[in-house]
């Protein structure tokens, strides 16, 4: 097992970062680029895992396909292949073949698809007999992971009746569907999401020129460094103002965490602001993968929270919920789930030796090394199997190095 030992010594910060570019973006281009057979290549890709898995696989000539944990290119392709003249196979790491897709798998066989799972019932790996898909309309729960929606509708309009999507209950991460739907329309296909229903009529995708923005996910790393730290500056290369990506919310969530920012042509400026709130409460339903960057701020920072929206946090890359739980409390602080799609820290501690270097698990999870990383500003960690980073920000160990540490 690898380790990196962190101890970051720096009283003010006062860097520029070139962050990755939008793994979920990326993701969307290469399937959009592909239905549209474009003969244009993507400019800015990010440089993942799950983004490599996803040109590996589309590049590739083989029928069977190992996306390791990439849940994205696991969910995009398995819709892809169904509509693509074949018999395909598609795995993952041990991980992944936990990671339920019953519902995705559900939807595409009532369009037309015909898959099948090859070890247990709901879960990959998956055998996929690609053809043209009838499509017609379904219901699915809103609740469900978006990736699921996002990667119906891209193969909607091949569909030869379209597809209309009704969305039942509350609908999680709002921002990812509709970042799906901005793209399909930027690659001139028309797409209809109103009153929780999106309706794609049988269309023909155009091939374009397109540019990947830098990733606000990667960015939310620093907005948690430099509150940490309370002095300095950060520039942030190539984040838009006008991005698709809901996660750009950290900029309004940070302002009462201790950070403002300046939106430029090229980029964003962080700087410090002293403020500090007592309570932290937020809806995390449209984005939760900044869960964990707030839960690790605010526990540092000594301030209570209850984060609302976070249910689909317990079927990504691990429990983040169990793992959030597990890990800060080997820092002393006692967090709780007080209902389902909830967690909470009321301010509870326990004394920890403070001294000694705390070894934070990743649970193959690169949010939860990234999250965890700044604690280093406060005291000697160790995090396990940090490689996980390379899942959507591989250089987030050398451009960390720029703070300095001992």
């Amino acid at each position: 097992m690898s380790i990196k030992t962190l101890h970051i010594r720096s009283k003010s910060i006062n860097v520029e970062i070139n962050l990755p570019a939008s793994k979920s973006i990326s993701n969307r281009a290469l399937i959009l680029n592909a239905l549209a057979y474009s003969p244009y290549d993507i400019q800015n890709l990010s440089d993942c895992d799950d983004t490599n898995v996803m040109i590996s696989a589309l590049d590739s000539n083989d029928t069977t396909f190992d996306v390791g944990a990439a849940g994205t290119s696991m969910r995009f392709l398995t819709a892809f292949l169904s509509k693509t003249v074949g018999e395909w196979i598609i795995t993952g790491s041990k991980r992944m073949k936990e990671r339920p897709i019953k519902l995705l798998v559900n939807a595409l066989n009532s369009l037309g698809a015909k898959i099948e799972y090859i070890e247990n019932e709901g879960y990959p790996p998956l055998k996929i007999f690609g053809s043209a898909l009838t499509g017609g309309e379904i219901t699915m729960n809103g609740g469900v992971s978006s990736q699921y929606i996002s990667a119906l509708m891209m193969i909607a309009p091949y569909m030869q009746n379209g597809l209309k999507i009704h969305l039942e209950g509350e609908v999680i991460s709002t921002p990812y569907i509709q970042m799906t739907s901005n793209m399909m329309k930027e690659f001139g296909v028309n797409v209809s999401f109103e009153n929780n229903i999106i309706d794609i009529k049988p269309q023909i995708y155009t091939p374009i020129k397109y540019k990947v923005e830098s990733d606000w996910s990667a960015a939310s790393y620093w907005y948690e460094i430099l509150s940490i730290i309370g002095n300095g500056r950060v520039f942030l290369k190539g984040l838009r103002k006008d991005s698709y990506q809901g996660d750009s919310k950290i900029a309004d969530l940070f302002i009462q965490l201790g950070v403002n920012t300046f939106y430029h042509e090229d980029g964003v400026e962080l700087t410090a602001n002293q403020n500090q709130c007592e309570y932290f409460e937020y809806d995390f339903i449209d984005q939760p993968d900044l869960a964990q960057t707030l839960a690790v701020t605010c526990c540092v920072k000594n301030i209570p929270f209850y984060f609302k929206g976070v249910q689909s946090l317990k079927i990504k890359e691990t429990d983040r919920i169990a793992a959030l739980i597990n890990e800060l409390r080997k820092t002393g602080y006692i967090l709780k789930e007080p209902e389902h799609g909830a967690l909470m820290w009321d301010g509870e501690t326990e004394q920890v030796n403070s001294k000694e270097a705390s070894v934070f698990q990743t649970y193959h999870d690169h949010r939860m090394a990234m999250a965890f990383a700044p604690i280093a500003l406060i005291k000697p960690i160790i995090i396990e199997n940090p490689e996980v980073v390379t899942k959507s920000y591989p250089s987030f160990w050398s451009d960390l190095d720029k703070l300095g540490k001992s």
